[in-house]
């Protein structure tokens, strides 16, 4: 008989047929996490779990007996409580390393973007107020030969790194939760402590995972150590700032702007004190978002979930 499998995302065709070869599958793409709803009655069968964001804490697993992996679509898994899970015996897999280049790809365009104002003279253009373009007040900042400070050296940092050094002649300063000597070789990286770092860096780009340690890890007081011509670029998560604190940042030029792909709340609602801030640049949480990398981010967490459910070690075994 084969184990039973809720996927509660969107998975591509292929990857769905896949997943359904080996299991018995039941598909929510707007999951009821509520006692009595359809997801809720599935899940108390449940073997396996496929699809990206919902939140796996210890009420949720009293409500899946028979839980044995939980297979996130994602490389990030603040969604998953790890120490519950591998309490329980049951096995939680990521997707990390196939999506570092794609993300890296967003993040740096979103540093880009954010210092020459693309999206503001992009409706400048479209609003038909181009008649001189030597108005100083559509003037950005160079991204070139400036210092990036990056916070979170993992595998995406490391190719943000990457295309400011080689692509941008940046230099780079980091902070980490250990030093890299290999990085600091191969791109001339030079250690800091988080405080000396949001003063000496022109782009503040956080790249942390959303740990209890990192929740509000950038507030008031971070802002403040930064320069005034300062970008802060977050693509980590949208807990690790205190929202407020930058809002009030950038309302009154403590920092100069900020390029955003991360919210405290997603989506963010339409009154949203963000959305009238010219100094912003947001995304809708799309660091991945491109056809080929969700397409192989969907097979690996289903290739993970399948070996799980076979007894064999996922590739991706996220370690408590």
């Amino acid at each position: 008989m084969k184990p039973k499998v809720l996927v509660y995302s969107k998975l591509p065709e292929e990857v769905l047929e896949y997943v359904r070869e080996h299991c018995e599958t039941s598909s929510f793409n707007a999951p009821d996490n509520t006692p009595g709803s359809p997801f809720t009655e599935t899940l108390k069968d449940a073997e396996g779990l496929l699809g990206a964001g919902l939140e796996v804490d210890a009420a949720f697993l009293d409500r899946a007996p028979h839980l044995k992996i939980v297979s996130n679509i994602s490389v990030g898994y603040d969604n998953l409580n790890i120490p519950e899970i591998s309490r329980r015996g049951i096995m939680a897999t990521n997707t990390p390393g196939v999506l570092n280049d794609t993300v890296a790809d967003t993040i740096f365009g979103l540093l880009v973007a954010t210092a020459r104002r693309m999206p503001v003279l992009d409706r400048y253009v479209r609003n038909g107020q181009w008649k001189d373009s030597r108005d100083d007040a559509l003037f950005g900042i160079d991204v070139h030969h400036k210092t990036l400070g990056i916070i979170g050296l993992g595998g995406i940092g490391e190719k943000i790194v990457q295309r400011a050094r080689f692509g941008f002649d940046m230099d780079i300063i980091y902070h980490n939760r250990s030093r890299n000597p290999k990085l600091e070789e191969q791109y001339g990286a030079v250690y800091r402590t988080l405080d000396e770092l949001l003063a000496e860096a022109d782009f503040v780009c956080l790249m942390t995972p959303l740990t209890p340690e990192t929740r509000g890890m950038i507030g008031e007081r971070e802002f403040k150590l930064m320069k005034k011509t300062a970008i802060f670029v977050n693509g980590s998560r949208g807990a690790t700032v205190d929202e407020e604190a930058l809002i009030e940042a950038l309302r009154s030029g403590t920092i100069w702007a900020a390029g955003l792909d991360v919210y405290v709340q997603e989506p963010l609602p339409d009154n949203h004190p963000l959305m009238s801030l010219d100094n912003a640049v947001l995304l809708p949480h799309i660091g991945s978002a491109t056809h080929e990398t969700r397409l192989e981010m969907a097979w690996t967490a289903a290739r993970n979930l399948v070996a799980g459910l076979e007894g064999k070690t996922p590739p991706n075994l996220i370690q408590a």
